[in-house]
C-alpha cells in the first residue's frame, strides 16, 4: 500500500471498507463506506430476521443519504445541527439494541486460551459502534460521499480489459494504459469531453483538465 505512492502522499478523507490495514494510515481522514455496509446489513438481515437492529439501521443509513441528497438539491452546504443530532441519537439507540440483542461472547474458560469467537453480527456491531464518527461523517462534511463506488467503478474498467486481453503484455504498457484512462476519468469528473480532452493532451495542454 505504501508503494504504490498513493495514501501516504493522500491530501483529502479516505472512504473504504473496514480492512484493518487503512486505519493504520494516521495522518489521513477516514470514512467508511456505507454501500459496503448496507451490504453487511443486508446479509445479517437475512441471516439473523428476528434481529431487526440491522433493518433499522439500513433504514437510517438511507435517511441520512436522502437528507444530504435534498439539502445538495436545495443548494445547501450542510445539515442543521439538529437534523444531525436527531440522526446520531437514533444511531446510539439502534446500537444500544443491537448490543443488548447480541450481547459479547462471554469471557473464555479458565485454563482455555485466546479469545473466543464473535461471530460476524457481533464483529459487526463492535466495529459500528467504535467507528460511529467515520460512519457517520458523510452528513457532517458535503464533500464526503455516501459510498467509495466512485472508485471502484474507476478501477473495474482495468479488471474488464484484463479479461478481454488476458493480461498486459509488459508493464510499460499497463502504466501506459492505466495513464491514459486515469487522465480520462479525470475528464468527466471535471466535466470535460473525452475528446476535448485528448486534443488538449496532443498539445500539450493537460493541465486544463488536471488543475
Amino acid at each position: 500500500m505504501e508503494d504504490n505512492g498513493v495514501i501516504q502522499n493522500f491530501g483529502g478523507t479516505a472512504v473504504h471498507d473496514c480492512w484493518g490495514a487503512y486505519w493504520k494510515f494516521k495522518d489521513i481522514l477516514h470514512a467508511v463506506c456505507c454501500a459496503h455496509l448496507l451490504r453487511e446489513l443486508i446479509a445479517n438481515i437475512e441471516n439473523n430476521p428476528t434481529h431487526i437492529w440491522a433493518e433499522r439501521l439500513k433504514d437510517l443509513l438511507i435517511t441520512m443519504k436522502t437528507a444530504k441528497e435534498q439539502a445538495i438539491e436545495e443548494c445547501r452546504t450542510e445539515l442543521s445541527e439538529k437534523l444531525i443530532k436527531a440522526l446520531k441519537k437514533e444511531y446510539d439507540e439502534i446500537m444500544a439494541y443491537a448490543n443488548m440483542g447480541c450481547p459479547p461472547p462471554d469471557k473464555i474458560e479458565p485454563k482455555k486460551r485466546g479469545k473466543k469467537k464473535k461471530g460476524k453480527e457481533r464483529a459487526l456491531i463492535d466495529r459500528l459502534i467504535k467507528l460511529k464518527d467515520s460512519v457517520c461523517l458523510f452528513i457532517h462534511n458535503f464533500l464526503v460521499p455516501f459510498d467509495n463506488n466512485q472508485a471502484e467503478r474507476d478501477l473495474r474498467n482495468v479488471k474488464t480489459k484484463a479479461k478481454v486481453s488476458g493480461c498486459f503484455r509488459t508493464k510499460a504498457g499497463a502504466q501506459t494504459y492505466l495513464t491514459i484512462t486515469s487522465y480520462l476519468s479525470t475528464a468527466r469528473k471535471h466535466g470535460i469531453n473525452e475528446f476535448e480532452a485528448l486534443a488538449l493532451a496532443f498539445k500539450g495542454e493537460t493541465e486544463k483538465v488536471l488543475i
